[in-house]
């Protein structure tokens, strides 16, 4: 069991989370699955039917001293279709509901484990990225750290929505991709409280 401080305007309190040992293999399966549903599967290549070139056979079968040959839209001429190209196709594929919830538990675990996990009960800022930046400054963050902030307050994503450094989404957006590439995770208390229903599940 992890016991997880919450700070900001509500904050002073501790949520305890039961978190799960991290397995680099589950992890690795729900990146790939994620990463293969982003993919836009839209390259295409045309066929020997589809290039635009003659039909007609290129010379006699016999007695030119050349191989024979047909029309010039074969893939082995330049500007003939293409064998066995790609054509538009979706990469998604089904993971098991309880895999994805798994390996959303042990991201949250993996930046736990490294005291990397934020969680806040009331940002209290007006929307200027100036306040986001002195309120990270007061928390421990100057920007060398690539952060990942999941909130449903709209002020917050706002104020730090112009950082390079900050990825900025409502708690719907959680996802174990950007928590793993993201060296710091500052989330909603409130999110957290879903993530160990899952587990118990």
């Amino acid at each position: 069991m992890a016991q997880i401080k919450v700070i900001g305007q509500n904050g002073g309190r501790n949520i305890d989370v039961d978190l799960p040992e991290v397995n680099t293999h589950v992890l690795h399966e729900v990146v790939s699955w994620q990463l293969a549903k982003r993919r836009q599967g839209s390259a295409s290549t045309k066929t020997r039917a589809q290039v635009s070139r003659g039909g007609k056979k290129m010379y006699s079968q016999k007695g030119t001293g050349n191989a024979r040959h047909g029309d010039r839209s074969v893939p082995t001429f330049v500007g003939g279709g293409v064998a066995f190209g790609p054509k538009p196709r979706s990469y998604a594929y089904t993971l098991p509901k309880k895999v994805r919830q798994l390996g959303l538990a042990m991201a949250l675990a993996d930046r736990q484990a490294q005291d990397k996990l934020l969680a806040v009960d009331g940002f209290g800022l007006d929307g200027k990225t100036k306040s986001f930046v002195a309120w990270a400054k007061e928390n421990g963050m100057d920007g060398s750290e690539r952060v990942f902030l999941v909130t449903d307050d709209e002020a917050t994503r706002r104020a730090a929505r112009n950082l390079s450094w900050v990825t900025a989404l409502p708690v719907a957006g959680l996802n174990v991709y950007d928590i793993l590439r993201h060296e710091r995770l500052i989330i909603d208390a409130i999110a957290l409280e879903p993530a160990k229903e899952e587990e118990n599940q």
